[in-house]
């Protein structure tokens, strides 16, 4: 009896629960795993939003009169900790890897079920004893990039909580990231070739590898920064010799790929969106495939255009900042190939089209400030200000979450057998939209007049551009209730949506909708045509 072939005995002798109930049992199959990442990563989403409601609301006059400037830190470390490590990473990486990926490459379920459960039960107590900190000692104030000496002189208690919980949710990355190479390489259906596989099997592979090379090195890190806090080594305190430097090399290293392995998922599902609701294949397969690859290598190497204000070398600013112009080649070669996918195709307005279609928007923006961020005299100049601060913003959530939101709505049939209201979906859309873009567009022009980052107090002369920044907060929070609403009460009362309501030609559309245990009732469908297409399933006229 294999692995998989144990879930489904366990769940037809009662021995595990079913129903709702699953979502709450340490289940080994993955599509269970991957709703639970879903759910979880939501629930920390709306708590990292409400820290960042805090932030707004404290930034809409210049003094620090809503949070003092402890607690202002202490918000600031835990809305950037929970955002990156408890929200996006997790839900692109693994609720929509964990369930899509098997169906992708013709496998039961993931090559190691049990490891798949665990890594996804780390998640919630590193989640919990990371908030724990706030009402027992005080939270970490020294930022979700913990640099020394700011990490080891804030008070030591929340800093080593905060290590901790990182350690443990990057523990689950890497099991995740093992989990789905082995997937992808050895568990592919017969005649399932590499250049055969969905463009999101592609993503999840090297944003895999870069999880395996760099996440290690940041637990090294922060093993290092928490002898120098509890054992007062000298790693990285000046006071004992050590090099604060040093730290934000190890740590760029990883926290740098950290970005693509936040975008490069997000690259896969935008890739399978748009071919579906624009009735065309998606243009440039090859190439496609080779600029993530490419992605991979040069994301690993650029680094340290973080830091052309500490220090370094004149070859060194030189050589990083070429690398990261050309890093921007790759990524233009996947934007030409999705206007490419678009154009003179018959596009339906929908949710899902909406958001992929913003995050096109969004990512091109965000990328292009983050070119201009990679030249030497600019970037000093706004080093450390709120342009920096809006360039990651719409590389993060006009890109991961923006495509997060049409990812549900495009997959939600699949997850429930039901469909969600499409009016709720575009009101959803448009306050996110105009929310978001009021929110942190601004904040360019903020970073360009000088305002720094991570303060809670400021010359009054940007009073007008903060509050209407954080108006557009507020639109963005207003934007999650009709979400909810729609999420919450077609799981019950939503139409039907049959077995494929978008008359896709994606693997996960050839079985029923919600999926059985072990995905189908016989044997996997084959592969005829290339990137995961049968011919038995012709899209319509």
């Amino acid at each position: 009896m294999t692995i998989t072939s144990f879930a489904e005995d366990k769940t037809s002798k009662g021995l595990q629960p079913t129903g709702w109930l699953r979502y709450l049992s340490f289940s080994i199959d993955h599509k269970v795993i991957g709703l639970q990442y879903l759910i979880c990563g939501f629930l920390f989403y709306f708590i990292g939003g409400a820290l960042a409601g805090m932030i707004r609301t404290e930034l809409v006059s210049p003094m620090s009169d809503f949070l003092s400037r402890e607690n202002y830190n202490e918000v600031l470390t835990l809305h950037g900790t929970i955002m990156i490590f408890l929200w996006i990473v997790p839900v692109v990486n693994g609720a929509f890897g964990n369930y899509l990926i098997p169906f992708y490459v013709g496998a039961r379920d993931m090559a190691f079920p049990r490891l798949n459960a665990v890594a996804f039960w780390l998640i919630p107590p590193a989640g919990l004893l990371l908030m724990s900190s706030y009402f027992i000692t005080g939270a970490a104030q020294a930022g979700w990039t913990a640099y020394p000496p700011l990490s080891l002189t804030t008070p030591a208690t929340g800093q080593i909580i905060w290590i901790l919980s990182v350690l443990l949710l990057g523990g689950s990355s890497i099991f995740g990231g093992i989990n789905f190479i082995t997937t992808i390489l050895k568990f592919r259906r017969a005649g399932l070739l590499l250049m055969q596989m969905p463009m999101y099997c592609w993503a999840m592979l090297g944003t895999s590898i870069l999880v395996i090379l760099s996440t290690p090195v940041l637990a090294g890190t922060l093993i290092l920064l928490s002898f120098d806090i509890v054992a007062h080594t000298g790693f990285f305190n000046p006071s004992l010799g050590g090099n604060v430097v040093v730290y934000q090399h190890l740590f760029w290293f990883y926290s740098h790929p950290a970005v693509y392995i936040m975008v490069l998922p997000v690259f896969g599902l935008v890739s399978e969106i748009l071919p579906v609701h624009a009735r065309k294949p998606l243009f440039g397969y090859d190439s496609m495939v080779y600029s993530i690859m490419a992605i991979v290598i040069l994301g690993l190497v650029v680094w340290a255009h973080h830091m052309f204000t500490s220090g370094t070398p004149p070859w060194m600013r030189l050589f990083f900042t070429i690398a990261t112009s050309f890093i921007a080649v790759p990524t233009g070669i996947k934007f030409f190939n999705w206007l490419a996918t678009l154009w003179a195709g018959k596009i339906a307005l929908n949710s899902p089209i909406l958001f992929s279609c913003a995050f096109i928007l969004h990512f091109v923006f965000g990328g292009i400030t983050g070119i201009a961020l990679a030249q030497v005299p600019f970037d000093v100049h706004v080093h450390d200000t709120y342009f920096v601060v809006g360039h990651f913003h719409y590389v993060v959530y006009g890109g991961s979450v923006f495509v997060i939101f049409g990812s549900i709505y495009h997959w939600y049939p699949k997850f429930t057998g039901r469909l969600l209201n499409e009016n709720l979906g575009r009101l959803h859309f448009v306050l996110t939209f105009i929310g978001f873009n009021l929110c942190f567009a601004p904040q360019h022009w903020l970073g360009l007049n000088g305002m720094p980052r991570r303060v809670a107090e400021y010359d009054p002369h940007f009073t007008m551009i903060n509050q209407v920044s954080s108006i557009g907060a507020l639109l963005m929070a207003i934007s999650t209730l009709p979400f909810l609403w729609n999420v919450i009460v077609s799981a019950f009362r939503g139409p039907t949506a049959g077995n494929n309501p978008w008359k896709a030609l994606t693997p996960e559309w050839l079985t029923t909708s919600p999926p059985p245990v072990e995905n189908w009732k016989g044997t996997a469908p084959s592969v005829d045509m290339p990137y995961g297409y049968s011919l038995n399933n012709e899209p319509p006229k």
